[in-house]
């Protein structure tokens, strides 16, 4: 099963990058998600919303 939600470990696995960096990347998704009304979860981000971001995938759906 693949998982909804991402933790630093996830992005720091997925995008080859340190702990520091991958927070600062949650951080700046989880900003652009609440400025759009969305609840977030520090530390933690949606494999969606992510995918979507980072490799400007969108789920079909």
């Amino acid at each position: 099963m693949v998982k909804q939600i991402l933790n630093v470990k996830d992005v720091m696995q997925l995008l080859e990058v340190s702990e520091s960096k991958s927070y600062d990347i949650i951080r700046t998704l989880n900003r652009e998600l609440s400025a759009k009304g969305y609840l977030t979860i520090q530390g933690k981000v949606s494999r969606i919303f992510f995918e979507e971001k980072i490799y400007g995938v969108k789920a079909d759906g």
